[in-house]
Order: structure tokens, then sequence, then C-alpha cells
């Protein structure tokens, strides 16, 4: 009966954060049946008898979107997956999952950053936890503040697949009156694009945080892209890839919302608060600071020169000011500007 239902339009999201929520709200505006599902009981009750998430202020869930506990009942017949979980959790959450995921649903991410552990971005990890089922992994990416895709405002996204058909059949999923997808082949540069961006996000707080200017933030996000170019073509990534909407189109977001987790971090780094305090505090997952090891550790693989993502890991793990840090970078030899 599950197999039958396939295609036909019902799609499981995994995951009640912010992403999950306003990704559940795109496609109920397309036409899809969306169950929303969480790993955590306690949250999807609340969001049920709410149908509201403090982290998304004014923001009411559609009645036409169903809040389902049992992750046998929310995943029965979709023919579509969307994975809004943060990386260094998609592993557990889908090895729980995978008992109740049958037939070919296309599996969709949202998540941006690398699994520390394994170095594997998100579609890769579900090819790990679902060996040999053949399901076709898509990654969705690009500038999308939640706040601002919850009151519809416009936004763009770029899909990455390397099955054009499953591209396409999530590009027409997601696609509404405040939403415009495009197509791309290059998975490994988008995923890559919207992990390493969260780093450099993390390193245009700090210089929010000491008051630096726009100036020095500009200068930032162009000398951070021409790191995360340089380590995707490396890698094996398209170097246009990080020059469209997945690449600085959401770093240059990141970088300047004063709603981004990742830059909100860094600015309470530079302004004197330890990284334990705020996410104490925050109550929310910076994927920006797990993602900075996993970082490090392919731009050391690679033999990589990236002095910026190098100097936010020595902020955030190496006991290194942010003044230090700054001084740091300002004292490397001047030479011509190279971009990859």
């Amino acid at each position: 009966m599950a197999d039958e239902r396939q295609g036909a339009g019902r799609v499981a999201v995994i995951g009640d954060g912010q992403m999950g929520l306003v990704m559940a709200d795109a496609l109920l505006a397309s036409g899809h049946e969306v169950m929303l599902w969480g790993p955590f009981e306690e949250s999807l009750a609340a969001l049920e008898a709410s149908r509201t998430s403090e982290r998304l202020p004014g923001f009411t869930l559609d009645p036409g979107i169903r809040v389902e506990s049992d992750a046998a009942i929310a995943l029965d017949g979709v023919g579509m997956i969307l994975c809004a979980i943060p990386c260094q959790f998609i592993r557990p959450v889908f090895e729980g999952l995978r008992g109740h995921i049958h037939g070919t649903p296309v599996i969709v991410s949202v998540s941006k950053g690398v699994e520390i552990e394994t170095l594997e971005r998100p579609t890769q990890i579900f090819g790990s936890v679902l060996e040999g089922r053949g399901l076709p992994a898509v990654c969705l990416s690009g500038p999308t503040i939640a706040g601002e895709l919850a009151r519809h405002q416009l936004a763009t996204m770029l899909v990455a697949s390397n099955d054009d058909t499953a591209a396409l059949r999530v590009q027409s999923a997601f696609s509404t009156a405040w939403l415009r997808i495009y197509t791309t082949d290059d998975v490994l540069g988008v995923e890559l694009a919207g992990a390493v961006k969260n780093v450099v996000a993390i390193a245009a707080g700090i210089l929010d945080g000491i008051d630096a200017g726009m100036n020095a933030k500009s200068a930032l996000l162009a000398r951070g892209l021409a790191e995360i170019v340089r380590l995707g073509v490396a890698m094996g990534a398209k170097a246009e890839t990080f020059f469209g909407v997945a690449g600085v189109g959401d770093l240059a977001t990141t970088c300047f919302s004063p709603e981004g987790r990742n830059r909100s971090c860094g600015e309470a780094i530079g302004s004197g608060m330890p990284l334990e305090t705020y996410l104490e505090e925050s109550r929310c997952v910076v994927e920006g600071v797990a993602t900075t090891r996993a970082i490090m550790k392919l731009v050391r693989r690679h033999d990589v020169d990236a002095p910026i993502l190098s100097a936010v890991n020595d902020v955030l793990f190496g006991g290194v000011s942010p003044g230090e840090a700054i001084r740091g970078l300002l004292a490397r030899e001047a030479g011509r500007e190279i971009v990859g």
C-alpha cells in the first residue's frame, strides 16, 4: 500500500526546528501533503498544541501540516523526505528511522555542515546509513534566513543532485510564489559552500562584536570566499558554484543578517563572551562551531592555505583572542589578490 502512494505528493519533514517549519510551510503551499516529525516527543507535543515555535516569532504552523510523533506513520507512503536535522545528528536520527523508510523516496537535505568524525557531508551520511538502498539524495541550499521565509519574503535556493529526475522533482516541490529554485549537478560544491560559509560567518560576527565596521566585514567576506573556493576546487568541486546562489549568495546573507545564528555567535565572542556560555544561554545549535573542526581537517588533508578559517578555529578552540587572531591575519605578507 505504501509503495502505491509514493510520488503522489506526500512528504515527510524530519526536524521541527526553524528550517523544518518553513520548508514544511513551502511544501504545503505547493500542494503537498506534509507530515512533520522530530526526534524529541516533548517538542513535538508543544508544537502540536500551540502550532508556534519560540525560535520563529510570529510564525503559526498551518493546520494542514500534520505533526506526527510516530516515525512509522510519518514516513508511511512518502515520496520525498526532507532532512532539517543539524549535521552532527543526522546519522543517529536516520539510523533510528532506517527501518521505517520503504520504497525509493527522494531524500532532500537542507542541513549545512560536515560530520566531524567521518568528514562526510549530509548526502554522504544518507548514503552510509541507507547503504545499498539506491535512494536518490539531493541537497537544497541557498540564502534562506528562516524568519524571512516564514514571512514569505522572496528567496532563491539551489537544488543539487547527480540524479536529474530527482532534482527536477525537488525543484517543482519547493517552488512557491516566494521561493525560486535553480538546479545544478555539483552536489559537492553546494554542500561544501553551505558548510564553510558558517565558519566565515562566525568570523564576520566577531568583527561585529569588536565594532570593526563594514569595510572590514566586506573584506572578510571576499577573502573568506577565496578560501572556500580554494578548498572546494582542491576537493573537486566546480569553482563557478561558489559564485552563485548557494555560494556567495548564502555567504553574504549569513555574514550580514542579524538573524543568523553563526554570525550572532561570533558577535558574542567578539564582545567578550566565552563560547561555552553563549551556547548554553542561546540553547540552539550553532552549526558553524562543530563544522569548524571538520573543515580544518579537510584544510589540512588537502593542504589548502586558509588563514581566516584557521583563525576562527584558533579563537574557538585554541585560546586565541579575537584581537590576537586579527593581528595575526594583518601581519601576513601582502601580495597579489588571488581567488581560488
